[in-house]
């Protein structure tokens, strides 16, 4: 799969925002300028317990989000109280890296976010402190290509951002550069 091709954003990393993260703190080196590693997106569906056909549709939406076959996570315990098995099925997740990396966060913030009921931004605190940071959506119908009326049941998903930032100043920077929407901060 070799091809030209370069997303926008990635495009635009290369050219404006690394130079940018070297002027504001100063970088000597190529190699510190903080940049995306990969982005894990997590889907956790409980009701497969009582209906394998729900993890099935949970692993289709989910590819069809993320551009890739994801994968099925598996229960690492047997929890006889939620007549759960080791080794059932009950969440799905994908890894992005590269161009599939960029083009995830391009319709994340452009085009998901704004179709989030009352969203009033990311939450500044959602770093790790080594320089990730993971957000919630509520709904997976946000996203343009799932099919609203195809949906058998709405699902949360979780996001996390790796970056190669050391700390959560120089990730929030990098990621408020690829269009980020984060909270404003009151001050008092």
């Amino acid at each position: 799969m070799t091809s030209n091709y370069e997303p926008r954003l990635a495009k635009r990393y290369r050219e404006k925002t690394r130079a940018k993260l070297r002027e504001k703190f100063g970088y000597t080196n190529e190699m510190q300028i903080p940049q995306i590693t990969k982005i894990v997106i997590n889907m956790g569906v409980g009701e497969a317990v009582g209906d394998s056909k729900k993890i099935k549709s949970a692993l289709s939406d989910l590819e069809l989000i993320a551009g890739q076959k994801p994968l099925g996570t598996k229960a690492k315990n047997s929890i006889a109280g939620f007549k759960l098995r080791d080794g059932m099925l009950i969440g799905a997740k994908v890894t992005l890296r590269r161009e599939r990396m960029y083009e995830f966060i391009d319709r994340l913030t452009n085009v998901a976010l704004p179709r989030v009921r009352d969203f009033r931004g990311l939450n500044n605190k959602s770093f790790d402190g080594n320089g990730n940071f993971a957000m919630g959506l509520k709904e997976h119908i946000v996203f343009p290509e799932i099919d609203y009326d195809k949906v058998d049941s709405i699902r949360g998903m979780d996001v996390v951002v790796c970056t190669s930032a050391k700390t959560n100043e120089e990730a929030k920077a990098l990621l408020a550069e690829f269009d980020f929407p984060f909270r404003e901060t009151k001050s008092n």
